[in-house]
């Protein structure tokens, strides 16, 4: 089954709306030509709308990395799904292993916030991902297991070639260091296993990314695997020369 190739950069705390002015409009004329790659990005909440308006028309989609699952509310400091569709806004990051980690997001409120994504509108890439602890004890399965059953309980199987799911070896994010090809390829082949289990032609259609340390050296290599189907970038989408070099490995 075709899939189209999706490449993401998640600038996380990073870039003032000058900055990040600078960079979409250095990005733009060398992702240009990349026909059969979809390009997001994935600004701070400030940049969103300023992010929106100059790409809008061009080959780069404008995520956001978060979301509130209510459509409105007393959520001091909250963003709902409708705000981001005002803004132009095509998709949203839910359950980051950051977000997981320092703000205590759970899959009882993924559940409600992936549904509330798709009913929005909004393309969710879904991270799930095991810590350095859980690898060397040998729970990497029954974690993401864990992860996928409660985040994708409240979505219809017909729905799930909608999302994007990101698999994060936490013990990767921003070390430098790196799944080998082959623990990628069993991570992601076996995401795809578990959805599988309760809807075979959905999770044939669901993006399977690699997100853990990026880089251009290592990107050509994870994204030639089977059940890769682009990756979800960190640091390495703070500069042009380096996304754009990913995003083109993407198309190769």
């Amino acid at each position: 089954m075709s899939r189209r190739t999706l490449i993401a950069g998640n600038w996380k705390m990073h870039k003032t709306v000058p900055e990040a002015e600078q960079l979409i409009q250095a990005l733009l004329p060398q992702v240009s030509s990349l026909v059969g790659v979809e390009i997001a990005i994935c600004p701070p909440y400030t940049a969103l709308a300023p992010m929106a308006d100059s790409a809008r028309g061009s080959r780069v989609a404008v995520f956001a990395q978060n979301m509130h699952e209510s459509e409105q509310g007393a959520f001091t400091g909250e963003v709902s799904a409708a705000m981001l569709v005002d803004l132009g806004v095509a998709g949203v990051i839910l359950g980051h292993s950051e977000r997981r980690a320092y703000f205590g997001e759970t899959d009882d409120r993924l559940a409600k916030k992936l549904p509330a994504a798709l009913a929005a509108g909004l393309v969710p890439i879904l991270c799930v991902g095991e810590s350095e602890t859980q690898r060397a004890a040998g729970e990497t399965e029954a974690h993401l297991r864990a992860q996928l059953e409660a985040d994708f309980a409240a979505v219809e199987p017909e729905r799930y070639g909608e999302v994007v799911v990101a698999y994060e070896p936490i013990w990767a994010i921003g070390t430098g260091r790196v799944a080998t090809p082959e623990q990628a390829q069993e991570a992601v082949s076996f995401i795809r296993q578990v959805l599988a289990e309760t809807s075979a032609a959905g999770a044939g259609e669901v993006r399977l990314l690699y997100g853990g340390s990026v880089t251009p050296d290592n990107a050509a290599e994870l994204l030639a695997l089977e059940d890769v189907d682009g990756a979800l970038v960190g640091g390495a989408s703070l500069a042009v020369e380096s996304f754009a070099a990913i995003c083109a490995a993407a198309r190769q």
